[in-house]
């Protein structure tokens, strides 16, 4: 049976990605889906899917900018509006969320300059939940041209 606690353990997921992206450290990014894929949909409803956790690593790679001063992409990852529906087995679950990513640099201004969707599952594997899959739907978007390394 699922507990609470299982729903706490689902966020600190979802948060641990954000903070993963924020740092820089887009290895853990990818050991996040080791067992897992990230299907990103494009504005026109097609979808890319990144299957382990090498795949995904090539995704991240290959499109967040990674700024020599820190290493980082001197963003912050805003993630709200999580639910988590945990289902009657415990050992899965399925949770949907919103982020909005924020950056700045000497010459760039605070500001948003993407919003996604986030449409999770997950599975609990012994006493550890990792993702199956993230589905990210870009819905709005502003100047990326300062963190990204392709146009989206």
């Amino acid at each position: 049976m699922a507990t609470q606690c299982d729903s706490c353990a689902i966020k600190n997921l979802i948060y641990q990605y954000a903070d993963n992206l924020d740092r820089g450290d887009l290895r853990a990014v990818a050991a996040m889906f080791s067992r897992g894929r990230i299907v990103a949909a494009d504005s026109e409803g097609r979808e890319n899917e990144f299957v382990g956790e090498e795949a995904v690593h090539g995704l991240m790679s290959a499109f967040t900018r990674l700024y020599p001063d820190n290493g980082t992409p001197h963003t912050k990852h805003m993630t709200t509006n999580v639910m988590v529906e945990l289902d009657d087995s415990g050992r899965g679950a399925s949770a949907q969320a919103y982020c909005i990513v924020f950056q700045a640099l000497a010459d760039f201004p605070l500001q948003p300059v993407i919003a996604v969707r986030y449409q999770d599952r997950f599975e609990k594997t012994g006493q550890r939940w990792h993702f199956t899959r993230r589905r990210m739907e870009t819905e709005l978007l502003g100047d990326l041209s300062r963190h990204l390394l392709q146009t989206i």
